[in-house]
């Protein structure tokens, strides 16, 4: 049988990061080593595929990457788990199993939804697109659900590892929605929370992801569009039902057909026994589709060398992807402000003395550097 892909977090304390080689300890050095490594001509040390092409990177990217459109990040400087050491994110089997987990979850991400609809991609994800656009980059695998990716590159291959927050999808009859339309109905269900959310746009409470003056107005800001607001009656909130399973109610997996019902404004009913929609994301605790898995490592396979970019790694289907790669004896770079879990296995003995031909490690901003080190590569062509 083949072994389980689930989006699992280490939320343990990560080492320093090591920083390979020794001059990359500056942002010129790490420009150039940077540089070295995504120009270098492939190691003749790879376990080659059929489907294998030499001088081809993928790229491994996470949070950090969307810091600089304003995101929140898990670990960074300023990341929920650095600065919230109780914070917990909702896991797929609460999600699934109970109504009022449910009302608490669509409540906090009605209020985030705005801003993170509005965020735009930044210079990083840019960079990106002009290194794909130069033939060095082969495709990108995200763990990423806000989908900058694609938005800002569409042409380069985008693998979307933990799904997206644009769509919604039913997880009884898996049919998808917009999340702009889900967005329109909660605003019709709860028009309390409507108002009480218009006004923080007006006021600006919702314009900056700076946590402490995100504090000072009273709100927990959260990874992937999730707003905590204390004491806030989250068990009043009301989420409607699949459409979809409104019109036609499924079959369940144990042969019934599946009783949707809402009430008189159209909410999802707790005596209903289908139609719950949920954010089309790979939740915490749930597994990633065998498809999706396979396609994730043949993008690993194919390519002759990896580098990670604003990732800690702390997600198990994350890190196994650079352990393969490893196995794989592919040359590895990690770009990442802080530690990274299990980077100190990931890098040869002779790693130090390189110029970052056989791997790179640096402490740095992605959207600071990665326009610099087009630039350079740019010049080579």
């Amino acid at each position: 049988m083949q072994k389980s892909f689930m989006r699992i977090p280490c939320t343990g304390p990560l080492p320093p990061p090591i920083i390979i080689p020794r001059s990359a300890n500056t942002l010129t050095g790490a420009i150039h080593a940077l540089q070295v490594f995504l120009s270098a001509p492939s190691s003749s040390n790879i376990k080659v595929s059929s489907g294998y092409e030499s001088n081809q990177t993928v790229l491994l990217t996470g949070a950090g990457v969307s810091v600089a459109s304003g995101l929140a990040d898990y670990r960074g400087i300023s990341g929920t788990y650095t600065l919230n050491k109780t914070y917990r994110p909702i896991y797929y089997n609460e999600f699934v199993s109970s109504h009022e987990a449910r009302k608490r979850y669509w409540a906090r991400s009605f209020l985030g939804w705005t801003n993170l609809h509005k965020a735009r991609p930044n210079s990083a994800h840019s960079a990106i697109k002009r290194l794909g656009e130069l033939g060095i980059i082969r495709s990108v695998i995200t763990q990423n659900v806000d989908s900058f990716h694609p938005l800002a590159h569409p042409d380069l291959p985008t693998l979307e590892l933990h799904g997206y927050l644009r769509s919604l999808v039913c997880i009884h009859c898996h049919h998808h929605l917009p999340r702009k339309d889900f967005q329109k109905s909660l605003s019709a269900l709860n028009p309390a929370w409507a108002v009480f959310l218009a006004e923080m746009l007006e006021a600006g409470a919702l314009d900056t992801e700076n946590p402490d003056e995100r504090r000072k107005k009273g709100l927990k800001t959260n990874p992937d569009g999730d707003v905590d607001l204390p004491d806030a009656p989250y068990s009043t909130f009301r989420y409607p039902a699949c459409p979809t399973c409104l019109l036609k109610p499924p079959i369940l997996t144990d042969g019934t057909k599946a009783r949707v019902e809402v009430d008189i404004d159209g909410a999802w009913s707790p005596s209903s026994t289908g139609g719950v929609l949920k954010p089309a994301v790979v939740m915490f605790g749930e597994s990633i589709a065998a498809e999706l898995k396979r396609a994730a490592e043949e993008a690993i396979d194919n390519a002759s060398r990896i580098l990670v970019v604003g990732s800690s790694l702390a997600t198990y289907s994350a890190w196994r992807l650079v352990k393969r790669a490893k196995e794989r004896k592919m040359p590895i770079g990690v770009l990442n402000l802080g530690g990274v879990r299990g980077e100190e296995s990931f890098f040869p003995e002779n790693s130090m003395v390189n110029a970052g031909e056989h791997g790179t490690r640096c402490s740095q901003s992605a959207d600071k550097i990665l326009p610099h080190v087009v630039e350079g590569l740019e010049r080579k062509v």
